[in-house]
């Protein structure tokens, strides 16, 4: 991951560039990168674009095809299940550490947030329902005092939007049940509980999201067959 900086160098602004389409998926996977046209996008020589496009290679972003050059990874199932995984390490950890610092303001937006939740999800607004579910998860962590933490995190969530993007992870089901681990970790939270409730609760909440992903995976599958 390259690190911001006040003057970034040419190559780190075809990075951020490039990084940023290909994260919230204007570059949908199998796209192909074309240098010559970014290179003039960003009004930059070709040279900078390419050093861009071989540390996107290293992050797994890019990678290159015989007849094609630089395209965007494909991303898959696999992809979604290991990125939540991780998160769910992270956003226990950070949550853990927010419950020292949250206050009455905190847990009434996290209250309200969950009301809206509920209220996306009875119109079927599957779209905002991400987005606020997104906004109440980092009601949490922002709080946890961490600001490498809070980087880590965002990157995993950018990853995990790419995912959204291009396959259908929303099962109706899990997100009621979602809405309900919600109020739970809200509990705790307003307790102020151990460390180590607060941390296995919130990632058994995003593992719980795995398990749901997996079985709904596995069905699908069979009626394939």
């Amino acid at each position: 991951m390259e690190k911001k900086n006040k003057n970034p160098s040419k190559k780190q602004i075809a990075y951020e560039h490039l990084r940023k389409l290909i994260l919230d998926g204007t570059y949908g996977s199998g796209q192909r990168i074309i240098i010559d046209q970014t290179a003039k996008e960003l009004s930059l020589s070709p040279i900078p674009v390419r050093e861009a496009i071989r540390q996107l290679e290293s992050d797994g972003l890019i990678q290159y095809k015989p007849f094609s050059g630089a395209v965007v990874t494909s991303i898959n199932e696999s992809e979604y299940i290991e990125t939540l995984s991780v998160l769910s390490l992270l956003e226990g950890y950070a949550a853990a550490l927010s419950s020292l610092t949250m206050n009455d303001h905190d847990f009434e937006n996290l209250i309200n947030l969950n009301k809206e939740m509920e209220k996306a999800l009875h119109n079927f607004e599957l779209e905002l329902f991400g987005k606020l579910n997104e906004c109440f998860h980092a009601e949490i962590y922002e709080k946890c005092g961490n600001s490498f933490l809070k980087e880590e995190i965002k990157q995993a969530q950018q990853r995990m939007n790419r995912v959204r993007k291009s396959m259908f992870t929303m099962v109706p089901q899990r997100a009621v049940q979602s809405i309900r681990e919600h109020e739970s970790i809200i509990k705790l939270l307003k307790e102020k509980a151990s460390f180590e409730e607060i941390e296995s609760l919130v990632r058994k909440h995003k593992l719980n999201a795995i398990s749901t992903f997996k079985q709904r995976a596995e069905t699908n599958h069979d009626q394939a067959l």
